[in-house]
């Protein structure tokens, strides 16, 4: 496609009718994309469809570093968004902080949660054990959801390997009125493994403590043998999901 891109994007995301204009949007890109690597998607959503208007949201967690380590070939200067929710294992914060220097973004943000809501809702810091729902709320969707405010699309690396409730992700999805990407939804573990190898890329300091999916420091904790590579997300409440890929 030609310069035209980004301004028929814009025209959809401003129609009058945003919802199915949306949707529309997302089934072209789709289709557009259903064949495509993972580094052209990357590269035609950053300077083709939504220059300037596009954000990459990443959890630093065991998988991060290979979507970054992608994104960075097409652009250091978009923005790099990190829910930090004041529970991570410190673990992740050092490995935030490495891989933002080795790929040179000059663009990192750490979101953190809004201190009135953490005073009032969570004045212990032990909401996650009795409401796990409202917590990665206040920690992740809101914080989120703000910073998202400005973008009209933003890039995940979601799989449809990790979980039966992503089997069926789409490259392209709509949420919340903006567009979502998610680049890497056909790869799988082994080729998440290949692409570490194969571009010299750190793994995170827990995984090879047997954390294969990373969140906060409370609700995680090592796979047992055979276990799926979620499972030990949320294992202490029916929870598979913080909240962020629902809205």
């Amino acid at each position: 496609m030609d310069g035209s891109s980004s301004s028929i994007a814009l025209e959809i995301e401003h129609s009058p009718d945003n919802v199915a204009a949306l949707e529309a949007w997302a089934q072209f890109l789709n289709e557009r994309w259903k064949n495509a690597s993972a580094d052209r998607i990357i590269a035609e959503a950053l300077h083709v469809f939504f220059p300037g208007r596009i954000a990459v949201v990443s959890s630093f967690g065991a998988d991060a570093a290979v979507l970054l380590h992608l994104v960075s070939e097409q652009s250091r200067d978009v923005p790099v968004l990190f829910l930090d929710t004041l529970k991570h294992f410190m673990e992740t914060l050092t490995y935030r902080d490495i891989l933002v220097d080795r790929f040179g973004f000059t663009d990192a943000r750490s979101l953190t949660p809004d201190k009135n809501d953490l005073k009032y809702k969570d004045p212990d810091g032990d909401l996650w054990q009795t409401n796990p729902d409202r917590c990665c709320d206040l920690r992740k969707v809101k914080p989120l959801a703000q910073a998202l405010s400005g973008f009209s699309a933003w890039i995940t690396g979601r799989k449809r390997h990790q979980s039966l409730t992503r089997a069926e992700l789409p490259i392209v999805e709509v949420a919340s009125g903006r567009i979502k990407i998610n680049p890497l939804a056909g790869w799988s573990d082994e080729e998440v493994r290949r692409a570490f190898k194969n571009f010299s890329l750190p793994p995170h300091p827990l995984f090879d403590e047997g954390y294969a999916s990373i969140g906060c420091a409370p609700c995680t904790r090592r796979l047992i043998e055979g276990e799926p590579m979620r499972a030990g997300r949320w294992s202490h409440a029916d929870k598979t999901e913080c909240g962020i890929h629902l809205i």
